[in-house]
């Protein structure tokens, strides 16, 4: 983490450490009306949040379809469709002629050269539209909106789903301090001291603390983690879209661990260890073995009801005995402990880091949600690495959407104040 902070490390860190440069949690103060756009899927979403006296409302909320042409086509394309979909979304809910500040998720590797400006790095998941890789996606989105000419929507901030996660655990519970996504990828953010940040170079006088995106799915990618890379995870790696990348992913996210699961059935099959040596279509096959199935399994406790069922699904379940059902539940139990252990080693990492009596951590992700042992897996493991560190997992759902507004109310917050200590200046 230090190297990641570090003006001029001696050697690079294979985390990113990427200043998000909110300064700021929620308060208390937070008034007014917020938009936030979420994009990072097949769909794009798009909220009104409503915050009285730092009190938020249910949200508005509308899901639009962004098609594959859209994902694949001009990059211009794309950023004027999200601004016909914010104007649809104005107009059905009368909100035009009003002027809204809107937080923007962006959830794509991007470098933030401040808070409303955020560099594309590259495309993932389902996205490879053209001419964005180094452009700034909030200018795009703005240039799209004043194109309009018809929209009083200010892009005012820029995030990812884990820095929402953190800034909407902090409106529940004020000593948040780590945000944590754990889902079919996994990544974490914390508040940081801005002395801390020797790499901030822009002027940030007065500015005590920011939060710091860890940025840790491609952490071991440079091979500090191979000590622990086992001939599964060399398999789960090749079998994978973006080989040699992502290694820390890998070993603990959603996207991942159904396939680890698989790798490691087939092997203790084809040794005739398992299923007397005769396995199916679907255990042969790449991803036919979900994170899903993980959790179900691990919800049986003395019979094998949920672990039978995954069983018949994946074809394997006629001629296995119980000596079956028990090494295929040890196997989805010590996947499970694994990756429980290296998300807490990392987590403990960051509060002996902080150094606070307490801290609470917002978590968000299908896998930490759905999982039936992960929270008191990662609980137990973290007061062991972390002793005398008070701290709390609490989930915080929807930091993408609800958090991405609560962003936009801090950055107007800010632009207030500082335009009040310019008028102040002026006047003096």
């Amino acid at each position: 983490m230090k190297l990641g902070l570090a003006k001029n490390p001696p050697k690079k860190s294979s985390l990113q450490m990427e200043n998000t440069f909110i300064p700021e949690l929620p308060d208390g103060s937070e008034d007014g009306y917020f938009m936030a756009l979420d994009l990072g899927g097949t769909n794009c979403r798009i909220l009104l949040i409503h915050l009285k006296n730092g009190v938020e409302e249910e949200p508005l909320v509308k899901y639009y379809d962004v098609s594959e042409d859209l994902r694949l086509g001009p990059g211009e394309d794309l950023f004027d469709y999200l601004a016909d979909c914010i104007h649809d979304f104005m107009e059905t809910n009368n909100l035009h002629h009003r002027y809204i500040p809107l937080g923007f998720t962006f959830s794509f590797p991007m470098i933030q050269k401040a808070l409303d400006v955020g560099i594309l790095v590259t495309w993932t998941k389902s996205f490879n539209c053209s001419g964005v890789a180094g452009q700034d996606a909030v200018k795009m989105l703005k240039d799209a909106i004043k194109k309009r000419g018809d929209l009083e929507v200010d892009v005012v901030a820029v995030l990812n789903d884990t820095t929402g996660t953190l800034v909407q655990g902090a409106y529940k519970d004020h000593q948040c301090y780590i945000g944590l996504i754990l889902g079919t990828g996994s990544n974490a953010c914390f508040m940081e001291k801005a002395d801390r940040v020797e790499k901030w170079e822009e002027e940030h006088e007065g500015i005590k603390q920011v939060i710091i995106d860890v940025e840790w799915g491609a952490f071991g990618d440079n091979g500090v983690l191979d000590f622990i890379k086992t001939e599964y995870d060399n398999q789960v790696d090749l079998n994978s879209l973006l080989i040699h990348s992502f290694t820390f992913e890998k070993y603990l996210a959603g996207r991942y661990l159904g396939e680890l699961a698989r790798v490691i059935l087939v092997k203790l099959t084809r040794e005739g260890l398992l299923f007397n040596g005769i396995g199916s279509e679907k255990l042969f096959t790449t991803d036919q073995f979900t994170t899903a199935y993980i959790s179900h399994i691990e919800e049986d406790v003395d019979e094998s009801i949920n672990t039978k069922m995954v069983l018949a699904q994946m074809g394997l379940l006629a001629g296995a005995t119980e000596c079956d059902f028990e090494i295929v539940r040890y196997v989805c139990a010590i996947i499970s402990i694994r990756a429980a252990r290296l998300i807490s080693i990392c987590l403990a990492g960051i509060l002996n880091h902080l150094n606070r009596t307490y801290t609470s951590i917002a978590v968000d992700g299908s896998l930490y949600k759905f999982h039936p042992k992960l929270h008191d897996l990662m609980t137990k493991y973290i007061a062991e690495l972390a002793p005398g560190k008070k701290f709390k997992l609490m989930l915080t759902e929807d930091g993408s959407g609800k958090g991405a507004g609560m962003v936009a109310a801090i950055a107007s917050r800010l632009n207030r104040h500082k335009k009040s200590n310019a008028v102040s200046d002026h006047r003096g």
